[in-house]
């Protein structure tokens, strides 16, 4: 094999296992090699870095497409008999190495799981199998004159399981919230073969919500087949805002003051003045400023008050109107993340890392981070842009990028800025992550950011899989350690 590999496993696969998989799902199983060095990495950006340098960042034993929750059982029960890691996988558009094979074992790939179940209008539901692409899924809702209000960046590359398992936030997410919220009942397949499926009821006082473990667990308790979400009539009315400000707290408290009021626009984005100048550089207005895009949507009457309330308050924070086309420009490059895949070739180190903070601490978190990205030797850009709002507080993406000085490795260089960020958003009362989830490259600081509730999430996974087959070294790490 041409590549080396950084995590390497010790399955006990074999030709016997092969044939028992083969059994289960005849024509949906693969060892080839190259499919193999597909399922090696997902869009972890270091994981590309090594793929460059003739690295494979994990290498499975086989690649297995199931049909159904049943042929997931039977795989599972067979995993658990040999002791052979079991990792699931939906688009591969991860950024933080969650789907990863760090122990090697059998990839199962959900995309064949890709139908809607039903669409309830009466309730406002739709129930449909977690191999669904984003895209598709919102597309067939529009048609059907709906949405679900979920668009992340990945739309058009992820998967359904893969939102669910890292808590994914979309575009939208301020009207809309996140994966989390919509989330009305699951099934899965748990780590010893069980398929456990709850009641798509709107609410229930039967207990804790068990299967809400699953979410954000990053397939270390099971795999979730099957999910009921909340969806909404397509909106009738659309309205785009855009204002300009001298400083981006001015930016922040606008938005701020907003969200008080009980108005909900559907996209908030605050860029500061290095995002602004990026992305904004034809609005006259918006130079050595901070740029806000709203857009409103729903009810024509409910947009129409939305739309007066957010004018005002921008005004009396010191914003200047930019009109619709700041916004118009947002909704046609919104998808474009070419520049990440640009870059590697040229030995430019590049990421982005999302923070969520309440708002008496905001503005701190974003000087602080901004601050500690700068003080690396070798960083060229450091700058941010708030994604996604709630009464409560905000979520940074701050982006990252620069050039490893003289005699430092890519990663070393890499986690060197990891390591200030992470240090800095816990200094400054942020959570580490608020979308992207843990992964490889957050674990070591998932203990800091838990405290105590790490041994309670380790107790959890002992007991729902006491033999660690799922996604094994996430989350809880090798063995229950983190």
């Amino acid at each position: 094999m041409p590549y080396d590999v950084v995590y390497k496993g010790d399955s006990r696969f074999s030709k016997k296992i092969m044939e028992e998989l083969l059994s289960i799902v005849p024509d949906g199983v693969s060892d080839k090699e190259s499919d193999k060095i597909v399922y090696s990495r997902d869009y972890w950006p270091i994981g590309s870095r090594w793929f460059l340098d003739g690295k494979l960042a994990g290498m499975p034993d086989c690649i297995v497409w199931p049909e159904n929750v049943e042929q997931i059982a039977e795989i599972i029960k067979i995993a658990n008999r040999e002791n052979i890691p079991v990792i699931p996988y939906g688009g591969g558009s991860g950024v933080v190495g969650a789907a990863i094979p760090v122990r090697g074992g059998i990839i199962i790939d959900m995309k064949k799981m890709d139908r809607i179940l039903e669409i309830d209008d009466e309730s406002l539901m739709v129930t449909v199998q977690t191999g669904i692409n984003g895209m598709v899924l919102e597309r067939e809702l529009n048609r059907r004159g709906y949405t679900l209000g979920h668009i992340p960046q990945s739309l058009y590359c992820s998967c359904l399981g893969g939102w669910l398992a890292c808590k994914a936030a979309g575009q939208f997410s301020t009207k809309y919230g996140k994966i989390e919220d919509m989330v009305i009942a699951l099934q899965a397949a748990l780590a010893d073969g069980t398929i456990i499926k709850s009641k798509d009821i709107p609410r229930s006082s039967t207990g804790p919500e068990v299967e809400r473990l699953l979410l954000g667990s990053e397939g270390i308790f099971g795999i979730i087949t099957e999910a009921t979400l909340k969806i909404w009539p397509y909106p009738e009315e659309r309205a785009m805002l855009s204002f300009v400000f001298d400083d981006i707290s001015n930016a922040l408290q606008a938005v701020r003051l907003i969200l008080r009021k009980n108005v909900y626009p559907a996209v908030a984005r605050i860029y500061d003045e290095n995002e602004t100048l990026r992305h904004f550089y034809e609005v006259r207005e918006a130079k050595k400023k901070c740029m806000l895009i709203l857009l409103m949507e729903g009810d024509k009457e409910l947009v129409e008050l939305e739309k007066k309330i957010a004018t005002e308050t921008c005004k009396k924070e010191g914003g200047i109107e930019c009109g619709e086309e700041p916004v118009i420009h947002w909704l046609n490059t919104r998808f474009n993340v070419k520049e990440a895949s640009e870059f590697l070739p040229k030995g430019f180190i590049f990421d982005t890392v999302e923070m969520a903070v309440k708002w008496k601490d905001a503005l701190n978190l974003y000087r602080n981070v901004i601050d500690a990205m700068r003080k690396v030797e070798g960083i060229v850009v450091a700058s941010a842009h708030a994604s996604h709002f709630y009464p409560q507080g905000v979520c940074f993406y701050f982006t990252f990028g620069g050039i490893p000085p003289k005699n430092v490795e890519p990663y070393e260089f890499y986690k060197k800025v990891w390591d200030e960020m992470m240090n800095a958003c816990l200094n400054n009362g942020g959570s580490i992550s608020h979308h992207h989830g843990i992964g490889l490259i957050r674990a070591e600081w998932l203990k800091k950011e838990m405290g105590e509730r790490i041994k309670m999430l380790r107790k959890i996974k002992a007991a729902i899989d006491s033999n660690n087959i799922m996604n094994p070294g996430k989350l809880v790490g090798e063995n229950g350690e983190n």
